[in-house]
């Protein structure tokens, strides 16, 4: 199922104790979760939740509630103020902002651990699909980045004046992968255009994108999934030509939205050519989960994050879900214990997952009525 260890090399530390997490999650979840507890027992809300009390993971549900981003932010403006061990074990290195697709946009600190899974996580789509298909050469070419600028707002964070911007441009600015594997444009430049999100502003960065990559050889597009559709649409209406005719891409790495495999790579297709869409299960909080192989599910970073879903039925782990279970995923992170992500996700069975949508009622009437009418093939 996954390539030989002797085959990892360089890539080991990025991708093997996923691998090894997918053969064994139970026994992988239990250790993440005694890690993250450590952490817990160094801050003012763990403590206050007797986190040092903790042995087992029912001991946990019961000890620490399910919380919200609502409920976060009286605890965030004490980080603000300059007091992280409130929540946080450790010192935030910089703000990030969500892009607010689905209502305000939330602003959430990053650490420096909260990072540094996001590099490692965030990597593991392009390294397991070039391990995967032996495809070496998808690293020799350029990545088109097309993220969001990583320089918006301003804040003051213990007495100083801190810009942060939206957390993909960021995580793109800040990932140290990014200084082996070239992005085109650089996530300065791209910072450089100004904050701007208006058409007017994504088309200066368009064309800033098409022309830095015009004569170069671009082997991949990674990003948010509806600004990579959105530079294909670009591309074709201002210079007549599609972006496989101009490219010769390999994959297209797809991030933050949800139904990418379903909704989003028909369409992206028709622009960029009959190319694999790789899906990655990514928000502003973490790296979650990405595709394994060809089939059009994700699997989770079990090595890295630990995952609940609060089901009709009760509050299970993620990887005790039977095929068709289904409900509202719990994560508990470097930073939050059991932080409510906001979505909804389903089980395929064998670790492999579908993210159905928002946790909103409009998401919870598709679905129920998607299974009522297909229930005899689910």
């Amino acid at each position: 199922m996954f390539p030989e260890e002797s085959n990892l090399g360089i890539f080991q530390p990025i991708i093997g104790s996923w691998y090894e997490s997918i053969e064994n999650p139970e026994e992988s979840q239990r250790r993440v979760l005694s890690d993250l507890v450590k952490g817990y027992e160094k801050t003012r809300y763990g403590k206050n939740h007797h986190a040092s009390k903790i042995e087992e993971i029912t001991d946990f549900s019961a000890n620490f509630p399910i919380i919200d981003y609502r409920k976060l932010n009286p605890y965030l403006a004490e980080v603000q103020k300059g007091d992280y061990s409130v929540i946080l074990p450790e010192p935030l290195v910089c703000w990030v902002m969500t892009r607010g697709s689905t209502g305000p946009a939330k602003v959430l600190p990053a650490t420096k651990t909260h990072l540094e899974q996001i590099f490692t996580c965030g990597a593991r789509a392009l390294v397991n699909y070039v391990l995967r298909e032996k495809g070496f050469e998808l690293l020799t070419g350029k990545i088109l980045n097309l993220n969001f600028p990583s320089n918006v707002h301003t804040t003051i964070t213990n007495g100083q004046t801190i810009t942060y911007g939206y957390s993909s441009g960021t995580y793109a600015r800040l990932n140290p992968m990014f200084d082996k594997v070239s992005l085109l444009p650089k996530q300065e430049e791209i910072d450089a255009l100004g904050p701007g999100i208006s058409k007017a502003d994504w088309e200066r960065r368009f064309e800033m994108a098409y022309q830095r990559a015009l004569n170069e050889n671009v082997t991949a597009a990674m990003g948010v999934t509806p600004v990579i559709l959105s530079f294909g649409r670009y591309i074709k209406k201002k210079h007549g030509k599609k972006p496989e005719e101009l490219w010769n891409f390999r994959a297209l790495f797809c991030t933050s939205v949800r139904k990418i495999q379903f909704k989003y790579a028909p369409v992206l297709r028709r622009y960029f050519g009959q190319v694999p869409v790789v899906e990655i299960y990514s928000a502003t909080e973490g790296v979650f989960a990405q595709q394994l192989d060809d089939l059009p599910y994700v699997t989770p970073n079990y090595d890295e994050y630990f995952f609940e879903v609060k089901t009709g039925r009760g509050t299970k782990m993620l990887h005790q879900l039977k095929r068709g279970e289904w409900g509202r995923l719990i994560v508990s992170s470097c930073m939050f214990p059991r932080y409510d992500i906001g979505d909804l996700i389903e089980a395929a069975g064998k670790n492999y997952f579908r993210v159905i949508g928002r946790n909103r009622l409009p998401t919870l009437l598709e679905h129920r009525l998607f299974r009522s009418l297909f229930r005899w093939f689910l």
